[in-house]
């Protein structure tokens, strides 16, 4: 058993040797009976699975540990701070849990006749309500599957609305320090993209977009507050270069967390946006998932969202039938339902008081951060940020210490690495986002490892070229891992596997 943590104990972490070195032969993790007759007299034969030689035989006891004692070894938003910038690791309360789970939820089949669903129908249309009313934009469709999904969408839209204009256009422009999945989503849909970097203080000036924008271009896609962590200043007067030159705008929500119940998008000029409810309304993230990408739209652009959509006749709520100028349905039936009804319990709780006192205080955190930390790490760009802050390994040259490195050490004191490397427009960036869920005891913790880290990467710079040295596993290997990832399991040594597979 080794111990985590640094200087005093911060907790006991459990050895755990691979399953198959617990294995008995005979010993099995249930009492049933054997079948009486073959599996192959009630199943299909390609269902029924082979004995797999050297599969290993442990009893419950023994699977449950083993599977609990690796969870222990994942470091989440459950166990310690989890500070991700731009992805928002928030905290997923329990109740969201709970509700998501009623049988009345759970239970309910998506083809269920409209009349027996009503209310999942009205869950389903108050929350477009309520989001349209955070955003400031007119319909919401909540189809989309994912954040990457809704900005497909949108670009779906404008595309099918400069279509219905003769204007079919083929240039999207991106700002440098937009979220990293805006160009792909563009040219998923055929457009070409192309860059606007940011002026000396990390924003886009209005003199920038009206250099770039002419008669050809789709759409401005903009994060705001931008990956960097700052709201853009000038983003009416850009909104304003776009839309006189016939261009719409697309506002990436996906830092929303830092705006809700404060501003909105589109009082901004934004035509479209989409909600990231992982990131900014508490449904699980990633592996978590799945996701929800709700999309946003203006008046303008309303007849060309996802079908179908809801219709209200009297008290009644129903599916409508596909409108004409519709693109169509994006997936099977109508969004990650459960994600839904997480992101409404979320919401209804909150109240708009209480959404931005959440947006107050991520912004807060992420500021308390960057007071104590500017003086020692290098900060990409001075001054207030919204709700993260991006430092940077700058100044640490002499000692050979790189990002990677202090991250890897941050991990032996039982924190979760910050978003490294990202934004790209930072070189060596540590991008830090507390979200308005923690304390400022847990900030000063994360703060003062930071700090320690500072100095040993000065006096002992060859500890944190081996970090993590208090984790089960040393430093991985991960650009190999996610090259030549082992995805399945086999009964023999790895260097027996096939050609190309395994590690």
């Amino acid at each position: 058993m080794t111990a985590q943590g640094t200087g005093k104990q911060a907790g006991l972490l459990l050895d755990e040797p691979p399953i198959f070195e617990r294995s008995r032969p005979g010993r099995v993790a249930s009492d049933l009976e054997a079948p009486t007759s073959a599996a192959t007299d009630f199943l299909p034969a390609d269902l029924v699975r082979e004995p797999i030689e050297s599969f290993p035989e442990v009893s419950e006891p023994d699977v449950l540990r083993h599977f609990l004692r690796l969870s222990q070894w994942n470091l989440s938003a459950a166990t310690t701070f989890y500070p991700l910038g731009s992805c928002t690791m928030k905290y997923n309360p329990v109740t969201n849990e709970v509700l998501a789970r009623l049988p009345g939820f759970t239970t309910l089949h998506p083809l269920t006749p409209d009349a027996y669903a009503q209310g999942a129908l009205q869950l389903l249309w108050e929350l477009q309500e309520m989001l349209a009313e955070i955003s400031g934009m007119d319909a919401v469709s909540l189809q989309p599957a994912a954040g990457a999904q809704g900005e497909l969408t949108a670009m779906k839209m404008f595309r099918a609305y400069h279509t219905d204009r003769g204007d079919p256009r083929r240039t999207v422009l991106i700002p440098a320090s937009a979220h990293g999945t805006n160009p792909a989503s563009a040219a998923l849909v055929g457009y070409r993209v192309q860059p606007i970097e940011g002026n000396r203080v990390g924003l886009i000036d209005a003199d920038a977009v009206r250099r770039a924008m002419d008669e050809s271009v789709v759409a401005l896609m903009i994060t705001n507050p931008n990956t960097i962590g700052l709201f853009e200043r000038e983003i009416m007067q850009v909104a304003e270069v776009v839309h006189a030159r016939g261009g719409l705008v697309y506002l990436d929500g996906a830092n929303l967390n830092a705006l809700m119940g404060v501003a909105k998008p589109g009082h901004m000029g934004a035509d479209a946006l989409q909600f990231n409810l992982h990131k900014t309304f508490t449904t699980p993230h990633g592996g978590g998932g799945p996701g929800a990408g709700p999309v946003g739209v203006k008046a303008i652009l309303a007849p060309y969202l996802p079908a179908p959509r809801l219709v209200r006749e009297g008290d009644t709520l129903r599916w409508g039938e596909t409108p004409p100028r519709s693109i169509g349905r994006l997936r099977s039936f109508h969004g990650n339902f459960a994600m839904l009804v997480r992101a409404y319990a979320y919401i209804k709780a909150m109240g708009g008081e209480g959404l931005a006192q959440a947006s107050a205080m991520a912004v807060l955190s992420a500021n308390y951060i960057r007071a104590r930390l500017e003086e020692t790490y290098h900060l990409a760009y001075p001054g207030v940020c919204m709700h993260e802050c991006v430092l940077s390994d700058k100044g640490f040259e002499d000692a050979g210490i790189k990002t990677l490195d202090i991250a890897k050490r941050l991990l032996d004191y039982g924190f979760y690495a910050p978003t490294i490397y990202f934004p790209l427009v930072v070189s060596g960036a540590i991008m830090i986002e507390p979200t308005e869920t923690e304390s400022k005891e847990t900030l000063d913790q994360f703060i003062d490892a930071m700090l320690a880290i500072a100095r040993e990467a000065r006096a002992e710079p060859e500890l944190l070229h081996r970090a993590p040295t208090r984790t089960p596993v040393g430093r991985l290997d991960e650009a190999r891992a996610a090259r030549r990832p082992v995805l399945r399991w086999y009964p023999k040594p790895l260097l027996s596997l096939p050609p190309g597979e395994g590690i």
